[in-house]
């Protein structure tokens, strides 16, 4: 995996997403081509960079860690780690109060010296991921606690065309 330099963005001719935290959309692009879109949930706080405020931060960021490829759908992670379980609605109503990490994770790295890399504003040190979410979350409005929550089926798809080294540019 190459770092992606920051004059070389966005991309001309390989794979780069775009997340409007705006229209709440994620856009998966080649080169200066559009591939497919899906509806994302960011942070209810809005967006931001600063550590622990629960907001999702914005700038040029690249995919530093793929996590999860080969569990099943719906496993839940505590710790970029399978917990064991699998979520269903009785683990949902079970445990109201937890905040699902779901089927895959895609951790983010900030690009950008002191507004998303370093300090207090580290998007890695964050923990910001794109990652799955129980499918009663809504999708389209924001409700995450800063991360990227997607469907299963996009979360998938984007796991499998955005590996690590995939720059992301997250704006609103």
């Amino acid at each position: 995996m190459q770092t992606p330099r920051l004059e070389a963005l966005p991309p001309a001719d390989s794979v780069w997403v775009e997340v409007d935290t705006s229209t709440q959309q994620l856009t998966l692009w080649r080169g200066k081509q559009p591939d497919w879109q899906c509806l994302v949930s960011t942070g209810v706080a809005g967006t931001g960079q600063q550590e622990g405020s629960g907001q999702t931060p914005l700038g040029w960021h690249y995919i530093r860690a793929a996590i999860g490829d080969g569990e099943p759908v719906g496993t839940v992670f505590r710790g970029r780690r399978p917990t064991g379980e699998v979520f269903d609605a009785e683990l949902g109503r079970d445990n109201p109060e937890r905040d699902w990490i779901l089927t895959r994770i895609l951790w983010l790295c900030g690009l950008e010296g002191g507004v998303n890399r370093g300090g207090n504003v580290d998007s890695q040190r964050r923990y910001i991921y794109f990652h799955g979410t129980p499918p009663d979350k809504p999708m389209g409005v924001a409700d995450s606690h800063g991360c990227i929550r997607l469907r299963d089926d996009d979360l998938l798809k984007l796991f499998d065309q955005a590996p690590p080294g995939t720059p992301v540019w997250l704006h609103d």
